[in-house]
């Protein structure tokens, strides 16, 4: 008869611990160290049909153009192209000046859009990227016991979020930047020659030091 007890005590204790644990949300379960959530870089293309004249492009359009431009708070890391059919080089130069007031180079090529171009116009591309951190903040796991010493689900939202919001061009969280693989000899070497034609602290001597004077 007490083992019976005893027996239904330890499965009454094992039960409510199952479910004590499972009202706490679970446990941790990543058993690496690398986060499991990552930086997502989403691409947009928004689009401005412009009137051209030409070989080039009206100021009427041009200023219609550059008040999209300020309504779209172009900054860097936007790309800027032309989809032009006749590929005028008076209407690509008019929409770069207008690019370059934000400090921006107009790109090689436009990306496929929705629809087409009609004859007598351009079509003009803002390509914006943005970073974020799908899941973050993570408090899944409210379980305070951890068997498997496993990585908790909220582990790197913190510097993941933070490097999503704060690098200025989210697409070198993809490839980088592009090095020209040039190296300019004159300036490496400024710093090598100012170490090397530094006099040595001990050229002049040591000073003299009266063991009388000072303090106590």
């Amino acid at each position: 008869m007490r083992n019976e007890l005893t027996r239904k005590s330890a499965a009454a204790l094992a039960l409510s611990l199952s479910l004590a644990l499972g009202a706490c949300g679970g446990m941790a379960d990543n058993p690496s160290l690398y986060s499991t959530k990552q930086p997502v870089v989403e691409r947009t293309h928004y689009t401005l049909d412009v009137n051209t004249s030409g070989d080039s492009l009206p100021v009427s359009e041009q200023q219609r153009l550059l008040g999209w431009f300020e309504s779209m708070e172009l900054r860097y890391g936007d790309r800027v192209s032309v989809d032009d059919a006749t590929a005028s080089a008076g209407v690509r130069d008019a929409v770069a000046k207008l690019a370059g007031r934000y400090g921006l180079l107009l790109a090689n090529g436009a990306p496929p859009t929705e629809g087409y171009v009609t004859p007598g116009q351009a079509r003009v591309v803002i390509s914006r990227t943005v970073a974020s951190v799908p899941g973050c903040p993570d408090w899944s796991a409210k379980s305070d016991i951890n068997y498997g010493n496993a990585t908790y689900p909220n582990y790197g939202c913190a510097v993941n979020s933070n490097m999503a919001a704060m690098v200025a061009n989210p697409e070198d969280l993809v490839s980088g930047q592009q090095g020209t693989g040039e190296t300019v000899i004159l300036s490496s070497n400024k710093a090598i020659d100012s170490y090397r034609d530094q006099e040595p602290t001990g050229a002049g001597g040591l000073r003299e030091v009266s063991s009388t004077e000072g303090g106590n």
